[in-house]
């Protein structure tokens, strides 16, 4: 009887908690309501850009300088929302966040010059940066008491919360105001939060207790954090290569399929529709891919992939066969950067978070004006193999670390 009670212990102890409690069930749908709110107010501002544009009167070298404004707020904010996640909780930090993301959308159609665009775009990006800091903190904290890696469910949430923004913003945009549309969308916004904030509210963060080696307990302290730094770091610049490539899709994709392979602009939207669905579908699948082969081998896997995807892309002859390659590389690029998020959440926390996000929107920053500089220098094909280039040392990086990745299989 003694053996029979050991052997129930052992088992108990790494069944998965999920079924059994119904409160990391709620979290998670919360948390996952987040994610979609993000993507869906942040496509329906960007498809209204054009109409903002034109009521501000803004050429197209002031308007990009007022656009840097978003970014901007961001990187400004992500690593002050570490320390406020560390302070007052990343649940407390992503309900104000997802707040003032919804309020401050309603600022841009009130503004008529570039420079009074560019001041609210910088507490558009405060917001914006601070909320996908704090959900993502957020996500890391309830995948550790899950005990499995569903990280790529909260960004395919994101991104069906951004195709469904851009979807309906596309239909309303010629029957609705900038003003009205986006008034519609802070509503939204503000009742997506008090719904699901109620759940953050409710239900704390769960709380995992740290569990070290024997051959970390010899380790001195000290040396654990510099590891532990450098590894966020790392984490960082793996998704700063794959955010690279989405940012030049977003930007470039279309007119590459436009300029250089003559597809309509039906043909050239549907090129960029697929590689932004292989996306989702990817990161829909992506916890199983991650529980069947590990985080390290899916990081591997995914960049290489993304690298035969885009020189398909970026090189083939034809628009259906450059077609087919954004789709390739929508698939690998889908999980890198969930993945490396929810890494560096698990090495470093809520500051882990806010350093590898930093570091990875970098990239989406990088990714359109250096793909431009090189298309003037050496034409948009080759530059967009840039692309297929940093998906490449993304694998090579994922590979190298690969003995500090957890298997996923916990």
């Amino acid at each position: 009887m003694p053996t029979l009670n050991k052997i129930r212990a052992a088992l108990t102890t790494h069944r998965d908690p999920l079924p059994a409690d119904p409160h990391l069930t709620r979290l998670r749908i919360a948390v996952t309501a987040f994610f979609a709110m993000d993507g869906f107010l942040f496509a329906g501002w960007v498809v209204r850009i054009p109409a903002i544009k034109a009521q501000t009167g803004a050429g197209a070298g002031a308007l990009g300088l007022a656009l840097l404004g978003v970014s901007a707020g961001a990187v400004a904010f992500m690593m002050l929302t570490g320390r406020l996640c560390r302070r007052f909780g990343s649940h407390t930090v992503t309900i104000a966040s997802a707040a003032a993301l919804a309020l401050s959308i309603m600022l841009p159609p009130l503004t008529h010059s570039a420079t009074a665009l560019g001041l609210v775009l910088l507490v558009f990006g405060a917001a914006y940066g601070s909320l996908n800091v704090a959900m993502n903190s957020a996500a890391v904290d309830l995948i550790n008491a899950l005990r499995r890696p569903v990280m790529p469910s909260f960004h395919a949430a994101f991104s069906l919360g951004g195709m469904l923004g851009a979807g309906l913003g596309g239909l309303v945009a010629g029957s609705l105001s900038a003003t009205v549309h986006l008034t519609l969308l802070a509503v939204v916004g503000l009742l997506v939060t008090a719904v699901a904030g109620r759940s953050l509210r409710t239900h704390p963060a769960p709380v995992v207790p740290e569990r070290r080696t024997a051959a970390e307990e010899s380790r001195p302290r000290s040396g654990q954090e510099g590891r532990g730094r450098r590894l966020v770091v790392v984490f960082g610049l793996i998704a700063l290569c794959t955010a690279y490539g989405e940012g030049a899709m977003a930007d470039w994709g279309a007119l590459h399929l436009t300029q250089d392979l003559a597809a309509g602009p039906g043909t050239a939207a549907a090129g960029y529709a697929v590689f932004a669905l292989a996306m989702t579908l990817g990161r829909l699948s992506g916890t199983a891919v991650v529980q069947r082969f590990g985080a390290a081998r899916a990081l591997i896997a995914g960049g290489t992939t993304a690298t035969a995807g885009m020189l398909l892309g970026a090189l083939a002859p034809t628009v259906w066969a450059a077609g087919a390659g954004f789709a390739v590389a929508g698939l690998g690029l889908a999980n890198i950067f969930p993945i490396a998020i929810a890494r560096a959440g698990e090495t470093g926390g809520p500051d882990g978070v806010a350093v590898a996000s930093t570091v990875g929107y970098g990239g989406m920053l990088l990714g359109p004006p250096a793909i431009g500089f090189l298309a003037e220098a050496a034409g948009l094909p080759l530059a967009l193999t840039t692309v297929a280039l940093l998906a490449a040392v993304a694998a090579v990086i994922a590979y190298a670390t690969r003995g500090a990745h957890h298997t996923g299989r916990r």
